[in-house]
């Protein structure tokens, strides 16, 4: 009898904690989101508040999907890294909402946006170690972090 997960079952969880982590960190910013949306100065280029949700679903479904596949390769020393490196972002990630929404402290939001953009590369070239198909999920959340610091910061600089 295999003892084994079956595949979908990983994909299924790690993109379901992912969500989850994004959903609970959007619930507990919810009120301070909406006030910065209505009392904040924001830098050119800044997308409608409708964007937000509609990429950070996308992009948490793929942090998931590409963990999921890391998970699913043999044990080794260099999973166990990949794996904590995508927990620690996840957490790093959480935090960067309360830092910048909840607690309005922009420039620190900035620098934290740095470590955590510091941590997916980490992580992405963890995961290219053992599944490339896993690491090139994360580009376009590496590329959504470059956009979201040059928000951070224009923010930070206009208030």
């Amino acid at each position: 009898m295999n003892m084994t997960k079956p595949r979908w079952k990983v994909y299924l969880l790690y993109i379901l904690l992912t969500e989850a982590v994004g959903a609970l960190a959007a619930a507990l910013t919810q009120e301070a989101a909406l006030l910065y949306g209505e009392i904040i100065t924001k830098p050119p280029l800044s997308p409608p508040a409708w964007v937000f949700p509609v990429a950070w679903t996308l992009l948490y479904a793929l942090m998931g999907f590409g963990a999921a596949r890391v998970a699913l390769t043999p044990p080794t020393a260099a999973r166990r890294l990949a794996l904590r490196l995508f927990y620690a972002q996840l957490v790093v990630n959480f935090l960067w909402s309360i830092w910048f929404f909840s607690f309005g402290a922009y420039g620190f939001a900035f620098l934290w946006l740095v470590l955590l953009w510091a941590l997916v590369v980490r992580m992405t070239l963890a995961f290219r170690e053992l599944d490339r198909t896993a690491a090139r999920t994360q580009i376009p959340y590496l590329l959504w972090l470059l956009f979201a610091g040059y928000l951070n910061f224009g923010v930070w600089r206009l208030n």
